[in-house]
């Protein structure tokens, strides 16, 4: 597709959004199993929750389109999926992991943040407001989903991960 209206812009931001959700649908259970604290898998597996009705409202978006939600591959979230699987699979002490696990969750929501907020400003100028407030949803659910690993970090695995210094 040739970008050269703000509305083909706007698909192209939302296909690479499904594809970011989707790689993110393979890539939390791995990021659950690889966790060793109770409190870190429980934050994995609620947003591999939030992960699916993300996707799922972005399809529901697709549905007023002319387009179809495949047919893109989300480099930046491969890349950053791949990070995160190079962490897994290092020589890594348990609770530095962790750690680690929670840095590179908060890199995907950040970047999922970035995203939702570009498609929903480019919804709400084409006059697209419904979609505006379902992207503005999901927003808001990458940014608590942000906070609630940042506390987990802060309060508890940060200390944890210290710790295990010899």
């Amino acid at each position: 597709m040739i970008l050269d209206s703000l509305s083909k812009l706007y698909v192209h931001e939302l296909k690479d959004l499904y594809s970011a959700e989707t790689q993110l649908l393979a890539a939390l259970p791995k990021m659950e199993a690889a966790a060793t604290n109770d409190d870190l898998k429980k934050c994995f597996a609620d947003h591999l929750s939030e992960t699916k009705t993300h996707a799922k409202r972005l399809e529901s978006i697709f549905a007023d389109l002319d387009f179809e939600p495949g047919g893109h591959k989300c480099v930046a979230m491969a890349g950053l999926i791949e990070e995160g699987e190079g962490l897994i699979n290092s020589d890594i002490e348990p609770h530095v992991l962790d750690a680690g696990l929670i840095a590179a969750a908060q890199r995907v929501e950040h970047y999922e943040m970035a995203g939702y907020g570009t498609a929903r400003a480019y919804a709400d100028k084409l006059g697209n407001h419904d979609a505006a407030e379902v992207l503005q949803l999901t927003l808001n659910e990458e940014g608590l989903a942000n906070q609630k690993l940042t506390r987990l970090a802060e309060r508890k695995i940060n200390f944890l991960a210290l710790r295990s210094i010899q």
